[in-house]
């Protein structure tokens, strides 16, 4: 017995020593980008006193095209005003034709191609750090271009939505923060159970006196103005006018008419398939994106943007089908907070951007971002959840609450577009 048991220890010695391979026990290496960690489909080595890494893992981070030349081995990368190719085992690399040496060589290993870090990241813009006794390699990006929505409402005195973006009191004005906002959501109507266009609800949204200058001054700082329908289903009144064919024409109509004086709407009704199941959601959903696609096709025809604010997909109100509204809107714009704790968890934002994108393509998807949840620090996070899943923004609940460091942190990782 006793040598049996001799014989199953060296057994297992001997396959632990042959499934680690040369390298395996090294330390690992965690790589950072913007603030949030990146995860490899190889691991990030220390070579040379180098941090290499994966190219196309790399590449993929930074937005750059590449290319694997299978028979010379050799990685060209590829980005406006820059270019860079390096052959695996060669010290030279080219950066825009010119020669560069290198401290350490792209490796190949297990049918992977690493790549210096550092000399691959700068390259295309990046700055990097390195930590040592973290064993962390920091990286930081250029700011990414995007649009940013922003949800302008009245505030008062301590929170102005005028004040917030144009850098004075009303009706003075200034550039402000309007470098960093591309369009706004005008936060200042309603409907009835009838579809009526209200511009003042019982929850509070009432378009200001003064209205036109709102327009007129963001107009010309370049920005676009979405008017804003805000309705709650906290009675089911949302249902009820979903419910009411003739209802959901006059909306339409309404709605169309006021849209004149701006270049979209932003429908946001909120709180639908809270309690529904089954066959009754499903005529829910059915019925929400029939409201929507006939206002679509109407403002479309008038030249028009919609944009719709939605409950994410892993929220508790499932009143939506989200492909479906996917193909007949400009832009969703996924409200990805409320989830309890603060600042927002990662993990559930995370969540949310990828279910909405296994049914969105990602160039009609915003993340909304809750400010009062937020601070400089995790809104950063959020941006860098934005830019890594390439979606086309954020939108900013909402201005007036945006602080000075909030604002640096935008500054210093968005460009609006």
């Amino acid at each position: 017995m006793k040598k049996q048991w001799w014989k199953w220890s060296l057994l297992t010695i001997l396959i632990i020593l042959l499934l680690v391979q040369p390298g395996q026990a090294a330390e690992v290496v965690q790589v950072e980008m913007n603030g949030l960690q990146v995860e490899f489909d190889t691991p990030a080595i220390i070579n040379n006193n180098r941090v290499m890494v994966p190219f196309r893992g790399l590449a993929e981070l930074l937005d750059v095209q590449v290319e694997w030349l299978a028979d010379s081995q050799t990685v060209v990368a590829v980005a406006p005003g820059a270019q860079i190719r390096l052959q695996v085992g060669n010290q030279t690399a080219y950066q825009n034709q010119q020669k560069i040496q290198l401290d350490a060589p792209p490796l190949l290993t297990k049918g992977r191609v690493l790549v210096p870090l550092r000399f691959f990241s700068e390259a295309f813009g990046c700055q990097v750090a390195w930590k040592p006794d973290e064993r962390l390699a920091q990286l930081v990006s250029p700011p990414a271009t995007m649009e940013v929505l922003a949800y302008y409402a009245l505030g008062d005195k301590t929170s102005s939505s005028w004040e917030d973006l144009f850098g004075k009191p009303y009706p003075d004005h200034d550039r402000g923060h309007t470098d960093l906002v591309s369009r706004l959501a005008l936060g200042w109507f309603s409907l009835d159970e009838a579809g009526n266009l209200l511009t003042q609800s019982r929850t509070g949204w009432q378009r200001p006196d003064g209205w036109e200058d709102v327009i007129a001054v963001s107009r010309s700082r370049g920005l676009n103005n979405e008017m804003t329908i805000h309705m709650v289903n906290g009675q089911g009144e949302i249902t009820a006018l979903l419910n009411d064919a003739e209802a959901c024409q006059r909306a339409v109509d309404e709605i169309s008419r006021e849209a004149s004086h701006y270049d979209g709407v932003n429908l946001d009704l909120e709180g639908l398939g809270l309690s529904a199941r089954g066959t009754e959601l499903q005529e829910l959903r059915a019925k929400y994106t029939a409201f929507v696609t006939m206002l679509a096709g109407r403002l479309h025809q008038e030249g028009k943007t919609i944009s719709l604010s939605l409950h994410p997909p892993n929220s508790s109100y499932q009143g939506y089908d989200y492909a479906s509204l996917g193909k007949v809107c400009d832009r969703l714009i996924i409200m990805a907070y409320d989830y309890g704790p603060k600042p927002e968890p990662m993990a559930k934002v995370r969540d949310a951007i990828e279910k909405t994108l296994a049914q969105v393509p990602a160039h009609r998807v915003l993340l909304g971002i809750s400010v009062p949840a937020e601070d400089p620090t995790s809104l950063a996070e959020k941006v860098e959840l934005a830019r890594r899943y390439d979606i086309q923004g954020i939108a900013l609940w909402r201005l007036g609450l945006v602080d000075d460091g909030m604002w640096q942190s935008l500054s210093s990782r968005i460009i609006a577009k």
